[in-house]
């Protein structure tokens, strides 16, 4: 595999499990030095960092709560603490509060408020604490949903819209920050059977792969592949626009 991330740093939020732990494999296999951050699961952290390790890159995982945005500053100085840089910046860090209307008096609020400071206050807290120290000509890849777009049934309102909201946000700061050279994109993946995918359908009323033209749940290292495109050389005049890796959800 060519190393087209070599010498690159790039930070992955999230990247315990699922998705986060696939994208910093990956980017390991094309030569980058990789931090993961993480909230409470350090254990499944350290592993992933001994996976990247052991394909001959510099790892490390930080704890980092991006439920509270007050936390970003700290989480970047982290990273540029043992770096020394910040090339490639992956938000991938989200949760899923789903199955119930709008309407619905039992909905936890509680939940559902953390769920936008997750998914929007802490995704622009980070990206503004990341965007002011990343190298010239950096990456910014935020990880959408494919429900940011279409909303195809029902018990997913808020959580659609905390994705909505993070096209808007990257639309913006692609504006900022094209002067640097430093592009900004979303990648709205389908449903994988990620540790949150299988939290979705338990709770949604019909599981969306009928939606899809092709007929199956992707794998978070198809989703992978599309982050790294992003995040590497060919991508250099890609900004400001959504790569849907969802299987045609949106056909």
């Amino acid at each position: 595999m060519t190393k087209t991330l070599q010498g690159k740093v790039a930070l992955i939020t999230g990247g315990s499990r699922g998705l986060g732990a696939a994208t910093a494999r990956h980017f390991a296999d094309l030569g980058a030095d990789i931090a993961i951050s993480y909230v409470s699961s350090r254990e499944k952290a350290e592993a992933v960092v001994a996976e990247l390790q052991d394909k001959g890159v510099k790892a490390a995982a930080i704890q980092s709560d991006q439920g509270d945005p007050t936390a970003a500053p700290a989480l970047i100085e982290a990273v540029i603490g043992a770096f020394g840089k910040l090339d490639i910046f992956v938000s991938n860090a989200a949760i899923a509060v789903q199955g119930k209307r709008i309407d619905d008096p039992s909905a936890d609020i509680a939940e559902l408020d953390r769920q936008w400071r997750v998914n929007v206050l802490g995704v622009v807290a980070t990206t503004r604490a990341a965007s002011q120290k990343l190298s010239e000509g950096g990456r910014i890849i935020l990880i959408g949903s494919g429900l940011g777009t279409r909303v195809a049934f029902p018990f997913v309102t808020e959580y659609s819209a905390t994705k909505a909201a993070v096209l808007g946000f990257a639309r913006g700061a692609a504006r900022d920050l094209g002067p640097r050279n430093i592009t900004v994109n979303v990648v709205q993946p389908g449903v994988m059977m990620t540790d949150m995918g299988h939290a979705s359908a338990g709770v949604l009323p019909s599981f969306p792969p009928g939606l899809m033209a092709i007929k199956r749940v992707g794998t978070v290292e198809e989703v992978a592949a599309g982050i790294a495109y992003l995040a590497g050389p060919d991508a250099s005049y890609v900004t400001g626009t959504v790569l849907d890796i969802s299987g045609g959800y949106q056909v």
